[in-house]
């Protein structure tokens, strides 16, 4: 454990060497040891883990955690907890960079899987496009940057391919959920689908001017209704007549529970049945017309409502639990040492 936290500490050492180096000093200082020279002193030539002939390094793990720190520094309230975090960051990645390393080696064990040439080439091709503009020169200088050669930058791509491909083999063998397995969740967990009043609301708004009165709102709601009564549909009538945000989606506000209303509407749009409209609601700003597009009321959702969320909930945890017993098979069967 002491030589995983002087890990934490030699990031954090690392971060704020880089915060001084952005604030001028009031006075000359001491060049502070880099972050390299650091790492040296920590670890024997920086190595923190190796699986199977894969050397994993300070510098991959700083790699792989770096996006995540400004974040975890935001969010963490003192630098107690941000140590705490930082350390179990810095072994998930340690963790993550050597199963990724096990499983590629389950994925050659079999000599008659391979990743077509093609497939680097065009993964190579779309991030010479998206992450560098097409300019191959600055490429270069980026794998100049890293000390990598192309031949080892393609090996790398050709290794993240086939994790990926690994990975999604994985989720592929847990994608079928037997109809008992449903049923049986849904009854053990009800109180999970217990659903509050709602309403799929569109309103018809007509926003008070300064020459508007009240009686003349309330005649023209009352025109709109009248043709609504006549068979003509909300949403257009909303496209007409609305003056409100929603009115290019024919004053369509979604699913809505009691609890998201003013009270001013909340009453009337909970009495609707589905398809019908309220009557005219007067207020200062101006005259509203709410409509019922559909209706759920409150009990616990049906089966069949719920049975795709379900099975979305079961597949995750089958894959999760599937995966955990695969990369446990890959760990005791393979050769990973820790420093």
């Amino acid at each position: 454990m002491m030589l995983r936290r002087s890990l934490a500490s030699v990031l954090i050492a690392a971060l704020t060497s880089v915060a001084l180096a952005q604030t001028p000093p009031a006075q000359p200082q001491p060049k502070a040891p880099s972050a390299a020279e650091n790492l040296q002193l920590q670890y024997a030539n920086g190595i923190v883990a190796v699986a199977e002939d894969k050397i994993i390094t300070v510098a991959d793990v700083m790699q792989e955690i770096a996006p995540l720190l400004p974040q975890l520094k935001a969010d963490a309230r003192n630098d107690k907890e941000y140590y705490e975090q930082l350390e179990r960051l810095q072994d998930g990645a340690i963790q993550d960079l050597i199963d990724r390393v096990l499983i590629i080696k389950e994925f050659r064990k079999d000599e008659k899987r391979h990743i077509p040439i093609s497939y680097v080439d065009n993964a190579i091709a779309d991030e010479l496009a998206e992450r560098f503009e097409g300019d191959r020169s600055k490429f270069l200088a980026f794998l100049r940057g890293r000390g990598k050669t192309i031949r080892e930058y393609r090996r790398d791509k050709e290794e993240e391919i086939i994790y990926h491909y690994m990975q999604g083999q994985q989720r592929k063998s847990q994608s079928v959920v037997s109809p008992v397995r449903i049923e049986t969740y849904y009854n053990e967990n009800k109180d999970r689908f217990y659903r509050e009043d709602e309403v799929h609301l569109r309103m018809i708004q007509l926003t008070r001017t300064d020459t508007d009165t009240d009686d003349g709102l309330k005649q023209q709601a009352g025109q709109i209704i009248t043709r609504f009564k006549a068979g003509e549909k909300f949403e257009d009538l909303a496209k007409e007549f609305s003056r409100g945000t929603n009115r290019s989606k024919g004053g369509d506000w979604g699913w809505m529970q009691r609890s998201s209303f003013k009270p001013e509407f909340s009453e009337a749009a909970f009495n609707l049945k589905t398809g019908e409209a309220s009557t005219p609601i007067l207020l200062p700003e101006g005259c509203y017309i709410l409509y019922a597009e559909d209706r759920h009321y409150a009990g616990i959702q049906p089966l069949d409502e719920v049975r795709e969320q379900i099975e979305r909930v079961l597949i995750t945890q089958m894959t999760r639990s599937s995966q955990e017993r695969w990369l446990e098979r890959l760990r005791r069967n393979g050769y990973v040492k820790h420093y």
